[in-house]
């Protein structure tokens, strides 16, 4: 696992974050294709190399081939999932590109959590509808069905996959990918990702890897929370290591390396889903989100989504200053009040803290999450609550479980484990996830 770097203990603290010269004033950004620009022949941003595609010509073969990127997709009847993140360096939607474009055949379209065009919260279920703009049917991923169908594939040759992940596990897309891939192997299609960059970095490692028992829509497979990997990497990984088997063809990014982040390329943001609207929020995202297994709100109805946390009866003041007094690396916890228009807590006035991250390069989101909830655990444990369906409840299997692929997190907290315990988890978590760093090293596409 990559460590923070510095002088700190086993929270990743680090005393000289006030005084740490910021390199990053000055950013330069690399020029950068992502798989559909690739596909694209970068027409619309100049004149590029050719990108490579990496193709998986068996379930465990792993073998590579260079091959004629936009070859890859020419000549054959195609669905595409994708949703706003799908677009061209041009911000043209690859649903677009690829109909307007001859040399392909688009015959339907898939949208995951979201939608396919973005409007919906988390956890709305969407229906099928015919896109007025090109005339192909798009088939939700993300109601009745949460993988294609056989007869929706029946008149493809090839499933294409265009969409932002954010490098968390518990992100829905990653799910829609895995089961779509299996779905493909079942019927003998192709599946292609137009691979993007991971954009909080991919030479970084955190948390525990999820234990299979706690295999869910918000943890699909056995990797750390924050995994490292771009999307392509990932479905290599996983169609061999999980013996998925499909017939795999990645479109890679070119230019990328792995210590870049989004603002380090000049790729376009588009907010992955309507809770990531910023790199900021995509940065936290991966401890944060474990707010979502409780009874705080994690900053939904606000403008700053898992940067907020709190609730109406958290004192700000007195939790912004026991987690600075923690020293945890790369960050700065400031008290606040704030009123979501939606979500947990809606019209209230809730109490809190805002996650300023001072370095990211340090900042470990994981530990950092970890470490707030046992913060408020602790100052509130007549109003802090585990919240989960009635069907998880029944289970024994709350939604904290599945977004930490494990219940030793709640566990540990509720026997107040808040030092030590807390302590002895995350260090088990960091050598799952020195584990598998050097398990993925196999399928990694890209350079450091």
């Amino acid at each position: 696992m990559a460590q923070h770097r510095g002088e700190g203990n086993d929270r990743g603290q680090g005393h000289d974050w006030g005084h740490r010269e910021d390199h990053r004033q000055v950013r330069r950004r690399d020029q950068v294709l992502a798989g559909i620009d690739a596909v694209m022949g970068g027409a619309d941003v100049g004149a590029y190399a050719a990108a490579e595609a990496v193709v998986d010509a068996g379930a465990h073969t792993g073998a590579e081939a260079d091959v004629d990127v936009s070859r890859a997709l020419a000549g054959k009847r195609l669905g595409l999932i994708t949703n706003p993140t799908g677009v061209t360096k041009s911000l043209e939607a690859t649903l677009d590109a690829l109909h307007r474009d001859r040399r392909f055949q688009l015959v339907a379209a898939f949208g995951p959590e979201h939608g396919l065009r973005g409007e919906a919260q988390d956890a709305v279920h969407i229906g099928d509808f015919r896109d007025e703009a090109t005339g192909v049917m798009v088939y939700s991923l993300y109601g009745a069905n949460r993988r294609p169908t056989a007869d929706a594939l029946a008149d493809l040759d090839a499933l294409v996959f265009d969409i932002q992940d954010v490098g968390a596990r518990f992100y829905t897309y990653v799910s829609t990918m895995l089961l779509s891939m299996r779905a493909c192997a079942e019927v003998g299609k192709e599946f292609i990702v137009l691979d993007r960059p991971n954009p909080i970095s991919g030479n970084l490692v955190e948390g525990g890897i999820l234990d299979e028992r706690f295999t869910s829509f918000v943890g699909a497979c056995p990797v750390p929370v924050r995994h490292g990997l771009t999307v392509g990497e990932l479905a290599k990984w996983a169609n061999e290591t999980l013996e998925i088997g499909c017939r795999l063809t990645v479109c890679k990014v070119t230019e990328w390396k792995r210590p870049m982040w989004a603002d380090e390329t000049d790729l376009p943001w588009v907010m992955p889903s309507p809770n990531i609207p910023s790199l900021d929020t995509a940065t936290v995202y991966p401890g944060a989100c474990f707010v979502e297994g409780t009874n705080l709100s994690e900053g939904r109805g606000t403008t700053r989504p898992f940067e907020l946390i709190g609730a109406p009866w958290v004192d700000g003041p007195a939790l912004a200053g026991r987690l600075n007094g923690l020293g945890l690396a790369g960050c700065r916890f400031r008290p606040v009040f704030f009123e979501p228009a939606f979500s947990k807590h809606a019209g209230e006035a809730c109490g809190g803290v805002q996650i300023h991250v001072l370095d990211r390069d340090v900042f470990r989101p994981v530990r950092t999450g970890i470490y707030i909830l046992a913060a408020i655990h602790k100052l509130y444990p007549d109003r802090f609550q585990w919240i989960g369906t009635p069907e998880q409840q029944a289970a024994g299997r709350l939604h904290i479980d599945l977004l930490a692929g494990t219940d030793e997190l709640r566990r540990t907290l509720d026997l107040g484990g808040y030092d030590r315990g807390i302590d002895e988890l995350l260090t088990k978590w960091d050598a799952d996830a020195a584990r598998f760093e050097a398990e993925r090293k196999r399928f990694l596409l890209y350079r450091s």
